[in-house]
């Protein structure tokens, strides 16, 4: 277990925790080597499971071609199309996965170059089919990326990715040439994240899109892409993105560890990667934060942090995370310090309210009538009367319920989504009022409990704070004021030993770094913003200059 921080006097000190090492030593030497013995067995059924499933090469182009049909079972995509080179009697064929090839490339960069270019040098041309492999890639194609297949294995891969594979008779030479044309979304600006000011272009499901997104942004030479396979079955592409030179190196490689690490059978989207390579799995909190924006990523890079792109998503992993990176958005960066701080705070006032008013009002209703002006109390109690529930009863109906309409809202098509959550907010509000099931006090309660949680820039840390609203609402029935205080204790406890990537989740509050709280809470302007985050431990601390 990676530890990044370790509190002495305000320092930190990069380790590896030496408690599992000590587990591992203390096993007793029988059931050491029965687990060797297991792990042995394991390797040796994958690697006949392999061998099984691996074709070796051949010479002959039929044995071939039923080679790559009997792997794939003959799918009624696979298209195999055979020809001869030019005038010659050499044979050779191209395979393809319809849909998920360009035509166009095959047919215009492929055959047509082999066919035509082969008739006007046919002299030229070597008789054994080991040149001939060797001529055609020098000298007869035309298409940028290509390379020698070394087995049946990658041949098999490359077709599922949407590469087309030519075979030559007489040879077991194969050369994968690279076709990949499926349909893509066009770049748009992200819809789960509305953007006020500025770029409006966003991630999309193809992952070379998105890291040519990555690149027009940060024109660096030392920006790194590290490519993992992930998936038993689905093999997916992720890409690891830092910058050399100024991210810490432990970070990288406690992430190509974690990375390392994953085995499932397929990774439809980074929220499984995020669930796999977080601290605590128990923790309502997200430990990674993610985005579909590549001004947000490029920000992040540029900070010390790292991003985890996988094909087939457009949202991306940034991490690591803390507390005040959850109340940050993009935006507050590129309006003027003043404004970007209000912001800011009212986004703290605003998760305030989301976590602790409806707690607040059922404790104060419930044992606590005294703290409240008389007034306010006279008037809350004539609005209760005749309400047959408690107070606790009476929010937790008005809170589930406005969980059932914004998920409806939710999972419904756009255009009635909406009018589902405003529409029916408001009758079954109205209406619950009327028929005397709860108090007018109680639907502005909600009501403003609801709007605070959408101003929540991260989606996930709004539905952490939806998840322990329930939690505060049951300790004030239950203890009244004693009972938020309890909770706010134990939720506090909980977030000064969370981690992400081993960094603590409340830095900078705790522990405390006072060059950090210039962009913290308040945004200082950018002139004082000129060292990145210390808590990150870069290798470059400096990122902009004083000199106006």
């Amino acid at each position: 277990m990676y530890e990044f921080f370790r509190e002495n006097k305000g320092k930190i000190i990069v380790e590896t925790s030496i408690e599992e090492q000590r587990k591992d030593t203390n096993l007793d030497s029988n059931r050491f080597f029965e687990r060797k013995e297991l792990e042995i067995q394991s390797q040796q059924l994958l690697q006949e499971e392999q061998e099984d499933f691996s074709l070796q090469l051949v010479s002959s182009l039929d044995e071939n071609l039923h080679n790559i049909k009997s792997m794939l079972d003959t799918p009624d995509d696979l298209v195999t199309r055979e020809f001869t080179i030019g005038n010659t009697d050499h044979r050779c064929a191209v395979v393809y996965l319809d849909g998920l090839a360009d035509k166009m490339v095959i047919n215009d960069q492929i055959m047509k170059n082999i066919q035509i270019e082969s008739v006007e040098s046919e002299k030229e041309l070597s008789d054994k089919a080991v040149h001939l492999v060797d001529q055609l890639y020098n000298k007869v194609l035309s298409i940028c990326e290509g390379k020698r297949a070394l087995s049946s294995d990658e041949i098999l891969y490359s077709i599922l990715s949407g590469d087309t594979i030519l075979y030559v008779d007489g040879t077991n030479q194969v050369l994968i040439l690279s076709s990949k044309g499926w349909e893509n979304r066009s770049i748009e600006e992200p819809i789960t994240e509305a953007v006020i000011r500025g770029p409006r272009d966003g991630f999309i499901e193809n992952l070379r899109t998105n890291t040519m997104l990555i690149r027009r942004s940060i024109r660096d030479p030392n920006l790194r892409f590290k490519s993992y396979k992930i998936g038993r079955h689905s093999k997916k592409e992720l890409v690891l993105v830092y910058i050399d030179g100024i991210v810490n190196p432990h970070m990288v490689e406690e992430v190509n560890r974690r990375l390392a690490s994953i085995d499932m059978d397929d990774a439809l989207e980074t929220g499984l990667i995020e669930q796999w390579i977080e601290d605590n799995f128990l923790s309502p909190f997200p430990q990674i934060d993610h985005t579909e924006r590549p001004d947000k990523v490029s920000w992040a890079v540029l900070q010390g942090k790292v991003a985890i792109l996988l094909d087939g998503t457009p949202f991306v992993l940034i991490a690591p995370m803390t507390f005040g990176n959850t109340l940050q958005s993009q935006e507050d960066y590129y309006e003027r310090w003043i404004v970007g701080s209000l912001v800011r705070i009212l986004r703290y006032l605003g998760a305030f309210i989301a976590v602790f008013l409806p707690s607040l009002y059922i404790a104060l209703v419930s044992y606590h009538p005294g703290m409240i002006p008389s007034k306010l109390a006279f008037s809350i109690a004539a609005t209760r009367e005749g309400v047959p529930f408690p107070v606790f009863i009476e929010a937790l109906l008005m809170e589930t319920t406005m969980e059932l309409l914004r998920e409806a809202g939710i999972r419904l098509p756009k255009p009635i989504g909406q009018t589902i959550g405003i529409v029916g907010g408001l009758v079954i509000g109205e209406a619950a009022v009327a028929a005397g099931i709860v108090s007018p006090v109680m639907v502005i309660i909600v009501a403003i409990t609801a709007v605070s949680s959408f101003s929540m820039p991260s989606y996930s840390t709004a539905l952490a704070f939806r998840v322990i609203r329930f939690g505060f609402m049951v300790a004030a029935a239950l203890f009244g004021l004693y009972g938020i205080i309890l909770a706010y204790i134990v939720v506090n406890i909980h977030l000064v030993n969370l981690k992400s990537l081993g960094v603590p989740y409340t830095t900078s509050f705790s522990p405390s770094f006072g060059r950090d709280w210039k962009d913290l809470i308040l945004r200082f302007p950018i002139t004082m913003l000129t060292r990145r985050p210390k808590y990150l431990q870069t290798e470059n601390e400096k990122r902009m200059g004083t000199k106006r």
